[in-house]
């Protein structure tokens, strides 16, 4: 029998920390005994620990770790339909892959997620205006539910535990292994265009005129500037570049292993303060230029896979990231949001824009048509968390919802007005899993389930 270890887990953030009983599967039999022990009352999948909250902790009860069920199980080269365990990682299926000519569909700002973590946070990217989350592209998954039975989802077949298992946070049962179509392309790189935009309003309309032209879009955002510089960015919009159009000699599908920072240890307190933000702020948007490139697909997608344990900048007490998407409707509400942030001093060394397209059935999926920011905000003291209290009150206002893979401050008010179909979520959890096997810190903060 596996026994667990006590241990002090986080997300990235780092914040909260909370001790759990960490179990560590090797096989689905391993988690179907872990499951029937008793020896815990109730258990969350954990993967590689890249969501920010405490969507993946679970406070004195039972954790388990996904990351040894990482077997790769077949592929259709014909079809691009890969089918492996849940705990195979981005990182996995690009080495694999993409020298062969496949790429994933959808991914979002890092590659060391696993597949089950990213079904089960849906996970969006820059490609979302058109392309939807990774849910587009899952074929179907196989489910392992409190019982021990193993059922197959899929839109066609027990579709109601499908879309509460995408974008449900991992509180349905643990996902055993899934199928995903991936992406086709001739080389490793983008053609990306580089634009910078004075303020907010023009970002916006950048946005409207090219989110038909480009494939990927995203935008970094200064949250610090005022007035009629509110918002001002940088653009970066891009295509797959074709095998053509590189330079003479390069391989187009060969990977790179370029050199990678490491942060040693936690930055005290006070290294990133509006100072230093403001100055970093002020360099990067005077370097960037009105330019077109062709970039590696880890510069593009990836920029702080690059440097190991980035978290660790924020400092010992961490942060928060901060997700929130607002409705077309609702562009006065994330015009606002950006006047409070910079207003308050409260600094995001890390601020990124995308529009995102329509909703699809995720009964917990975060993405709906509009805009969507993320922040990066140093946790300080507590003042922060009942500032951002007051942004769930502005984002509700308009008509939009917060991240659940980035949240670790929500009031369960605030989570079920953002969420209408919080409900029909409960009443699938309750009839596969009545007892609540599987259960997280978040999800009883929540009030998804009881403490």
């Amino acid at each position: 029998m596996i026994k667990p270890v006590k241990t002090k887990l986080a997300g990235w953030g780092n914040y909260p920390v909370e001790e759990g009983f960490l179990f560590r599967p090797d096989n689905g039999r391993d988690v179907l005994e872990i499951l029937q022990s008793g020896l815990q009352n109730n258990y969350i999948a954990f993967g590689m620990g890249r969501s920010y909250g405490d969507t993946p902790l679970n406070k004195q009860s039972g954790v388990l770790l996904t990351t040894q069920l990482n077997r790769i199980l077949s592929f259709d080269e014909t079809t691009g339909v890969l089918e492996c365990e849940a705990g195979v990682t981005f990182e996995d299926i690009i080495n694999v892959f993409l020298p062969r000519g496949y790429f994933l569909p959808v991914t979002p700002g890092t590659k060391y997620v696993t597949l089950g973590g990213a079904i089960a946070n849906d996970v969006h990217g820059k490609n979302h205006h058109l392309d939807g989350c990774v849910s587009s592209f899952i074929l179907d998954f196989k489910l392992m539910l409190a019982s021990g039975e193993i059922i197959d989802c899929s839109r066609e077949h027990n579709a109601d535990i499908f879309w509460a298992t995408v974008g449900g946070i991992g509180l349905t049962g643990i996902i055993v292994s899934a199928r995903i179509r991936l992406e086709k392309v001739e080389s490793a790189y983008y053609d990306v265009l580089y634009e910078k935009a004075p303020n907010i309003e023009r970002a916006l309309e950048l946005f409207a005129e090219s989110d038909d032209k480009y494939k990927f879009s995203v935008a970094w955002i200064d949250c610090l500037a005022r007035g009629n510089s509110l918002g001002k960015s940088v653009l970066m919009r891009g295509n797959y570049a074709s095998a053509a159009s590189l330079r003479s000699g390069t391989e187009p599908l060969k990977l790179k292993n370029g050199p990678k920072l490491a942060i040693p240890f936690d930055f005290p307190s006070f290294a990133l303060n509006n100072l230093s933000i403001k100055s970093f702020n002020t360099l990067y948007y005077g370097v960037n230029k009105n330019v077109r490139k062709t970039v590696y697909f880890d510069s593009f997608f990836y920029p702080l896979d690059s440097i190991y344990k980035w978290n660790r900048m924020y400092g010992k007490k961490g942060f928060v990231q901060y997700q929130a998407v607002f409705p077309p409707e609702g562009k006065e509400g994330l015009i606002q949001m950006l006047e409070r942030l910079s207003s308050s001093n409260r600094s995001s060394f890390l601020a990124v824009l995308k529009t995102s397209g329509e909703q699809n059935p995720g009964l917990l999926s975060f993405p709906k048509k509009g805009y969507t920011l993320a922040l990066d905000i140093p946790i300080k003291d507590e003042s922060l968390f009942t500032f951002l209290h007051e942004l769930d009150e502005l984002v509700i206002r308009y008509g939009g919802r917060v991240y659940l893979a980035k949240d670790s401050e929500l009031l369960p008010e605030h989570f079920a007005e953002m969420y209408p179909r919080l409900k029909e979520f409960r009443a699938i959890k309750d009839r596969i899993d009545p007892n609540h096997i599987f259960s997280s810190s978040m999800a009883r903060r929540l009030g998804i389930v009881e403490e």
